[in-house]
């Protein structure tokens, strides 16, 4: 642990030094990050979704300590990924420690059961398979795993009873897992609005409904920022942060069009200042899959300046917090 503790405060030096230099802003003592204690001192939590290195084809167990190392207070991991180490010889008891040792929050795992499928045989196969998911989640630690819809390119107006009936069948699956399915919005999936993901969920009825949002996917989708804090922002234990560019326009973005926070046009101080006051308090995680990052920087490289890129636009954002 006394390692730990000297690479965080060596990371949280230098932010703070290279953030004072750009901004002209000396960090006060609400947000600081203390030496001692370097969590929640934000007043989110700035986390690493693993797709962001995921070119580097990194072992599981190695994403985990250079997230750690880089500083970061939360992990998403892919199923994938810990079904490969496993595979291997590795056990969820080692990296379930290795997520401890590092004092990484495991924020939610992703997979891609299309449990939503019209095709009853495939949706019953697709629902076994993420009841496994789920287990392998929360034998890792972890509470929340992502559920996209998949297996459908549009949304039937007719049939919004049956998705939430569909998502109400997968909530279920927490009374045996521990493990919350969340889900999540698309922006060029069938799943793009952002009122439709709200239907869906509010429609089950289930005290445990939960929704993943992503920032690139909302504007993706043409959703407007001026209605989020329409949302209970302390029902989202986590959100996917990044930015996108002015060109190409919104529907014509890809994944590989996202970049750090704050080198597009994303509007982070109006939108954190919303999720603030909605009550969000969870896990900002950076989803990345930036081709021109991978070839022009080493996967050290690319965790710092996530991990300083995000820290900056949430510090900027919360000094209008007054």
């Amino acid at each position: 642990m006394p390692n730990k503790i000297t690479r965080r405060k060596a990371l949280t030096t230098g932010v703070m030094a290279s953030i004072a230099a750009m901004t002209g802003y000396a960090l006060t003592p609400t947000w600081a990050i203390s030496t001692i204690e370097p969590k929640q001192k934000l007043p989110f939590r700035i986390s690493l979704n693993t797709s962001t290195i995921s070119a580097y084809k990194l072992p599981v167990d190695q994403q985990i300590d250079k997230v750690g190392a880089a500083g970061f207070d939360g992990i998403e991991l892919w199923v994938r990924d810990v079904k490969t180490y496993l595979e291997n010889g590795g056990t969820t008891g080692t990296l379930k420690k290795k997520l401890q040792s590092e004092d990484l929050v495991l924020e939610n795992m992703i997979g891609f059961s299309p449990w939503c499928s019209d095709d009853a045989a495939e949706r019953k196969k697709a629902v076994a398979q993420l009841r496994e998911e789920m287990l392998l989640t929360a034998e890792l630690g972890g509470k929340y795993i992502a559920a996209p819809i998949l297996s459908l390119k549009t949304l039937d107006g007719s049939k919004f009873d049956e998705y939430t009936e569909r998502y109400s069948a997968i909530l279920d699956l927490k009374a045996e897992t521990s493990v919350t399915p969340l889900l999540e919005l698309w922006g060029m999936g069938a799943l793009h609005k952002l009122a439709d993901c709200a239907k869906i969920a509010i429609g089950t009825g289930n005290p445990d409904a939960a929704m993943l949002l992503d920032f690139y996917h909302v504007y993706r989708g043409g959703n407007a920022w001026e209605t989020l804090d329409l949302l209970n922002g302390a029902r989202l234990p986590v959100v996917h942060i990044n930015d996108y560019p002015a060109s190409p326009s919104s529907e014509k973005l890809t994944d590989a069009d996202r970049v750090l926070p704050g080198e597009g046009i994303c509007p982070f101080n109006e939108i954190l200042l919303k999720l603030y006051a909605s009550g969000f308090r969870g896990g900002l995680s950076v989803e990345l899959f930036n081709k021109g990052y991978w070839a022009s920087m080493d996967v050290d490289t690319l965790l710092k300046k996530s991990y300083e890129a995000t820290f900056k636009v949430v510090k900027n954002a919360m000094v209008n917090l007054g």
